[in-house]
């Protein structure tokens, strides 16, 4: 038998060895906890597509918050259905919208807790679209001036970070002008850099009532196939002023946040989005896989892959886990 030089079964010997070799340490830091918000009061409805996410009016939206940030769990992300819908998505800037009021609250109670704001109007539009449409297409450049205003109305709500996911080109600049003139100059764009045009979208589509009346996002959310667009994508809104950029989906997208992550010094964020989580769930549900390891190494996987943020509907279990 040849002599064996190096035994690396050494570092693995034990619980406490292992805890001091490994390489990447998954934290309640790490996370960003979505929530999804209606109108009305006292409303907490259990979302058939993600079996532990909620419907939540802004009043149970604030104390879902404060069961995240008792956690430790840094920041929320917040989306809304609205109350109405029409072509422009006009009640995404409106300050009595759900969101709106959710942030107030939220902001008032919680000072010391992050608000995301996602900005996009495919939730708030009655085509699902994520812009103006001219014909059959989302017309880019109108539909610039709309997402700067809901980053404005927003920020003027108390979110701390604007997060663009509409995938128009220039809306990180447009944004970042608006914030500016309004005197929101230290509030931070967090820019769905590399959205991909995914199937692991699904439950969320339900989760938001987004999905669009006809076609697809294809003609401006990214090919799966492609990463050197992606990082143009990435360099385009480091150009515009963005402050943390983000890939999304996170699983099948790992390669991608790798070269971000080497590409480029800013934070990264990943989107471990509806799809992704809901498989777990239903695997979990059938005895199929084991929940809290499964779902931990998949974390962990997002941020060995690069990502500084994981934004994650597992942030509350997976935080109760790492306590």
């Amino acid at each position: 038998m040849p002599e064996i030089l190096y035994r690396p079964r050494r570092l693995r010997a034990s619980a406490g060895i292992r805890n001091m070799v490994r390489e990447t340490q998954l934290s309640v830091h790490d996370f960003v906890y979505p929530i999804f918000v209606v109108p009305g009061i006292n409303i907490r409805k259990e979302i058939p597509s993600l079996p532990g996410q909620y419907h939540l009016s802004a009043d149970q939206a604030l104390e879902t918050a404060r069961q995240a940030a008792a956690l430790g769990i840094p920041a929320v992300l917040l989306f809304g259905l609205p109350e109405y819908k029409d072509a422009k998505g006009s009640s995404a800037w409106d300050m009595k919208s759900p969101v709106q009021r959710a942030m107030m609250l939220i902001k008032k109670a919680l000072p010391d807790l992050v608000v995301i704001g996602d900005v996009c109007l495919c939730e708030y539009t009655d085509h699902g679209h994520c812009g103006l449409l001219k014909g059959q297409e989302v017309d880019n450049d109108p539909t610039l001036d709309l997402l700067a205003r809901v980053a404005v109305s927003q920020a003027k709500a108390g979110a701390d970070v604007i997060a663009p996911s509409d995938m128009m080109d220039g809306r990180v600049a447009a944004i970042r002008e608006a914030l500016d003139i309004e005197g929101f100059a230290q509030r931070s764009i967090m820019a769905y850099s590399a959205k991909y045009a995914s199937a692991f979208y699904g439950p969320f589509r339900e989760a938001a009532d987004s999905a669009p009346k006809f076609g697809d996002r294809r003609a401006y959310q990214m090919d799966p196939a492609n990463v050197r667009e992606a990082l143009k994508e990435v360099d385009l809104d480091v150009s515009e002023g963005a402050d943390i950029i983000m890939v999304k989906p996170a699983m099948a997208y790992m390669d991608v946040i790798n070269k971000v992550r080497e590409g480029f010094e800013l934070p990264v964020a990943a989107y471990n989005v509806s799809g992704e989580y809901a498989m777990v769930k239903a695997a979990a549900a059938n005895g199929w896989m084991e929940e809290q390891r499964t779902t931990l190494e998949i974390l962990t996987g997002i941020k060995r892959a690069g990502a500084d943020i994981i934004i994650t509907y597992h942030a509350l279990d997976a935080a109760a886990w790492l306590r």
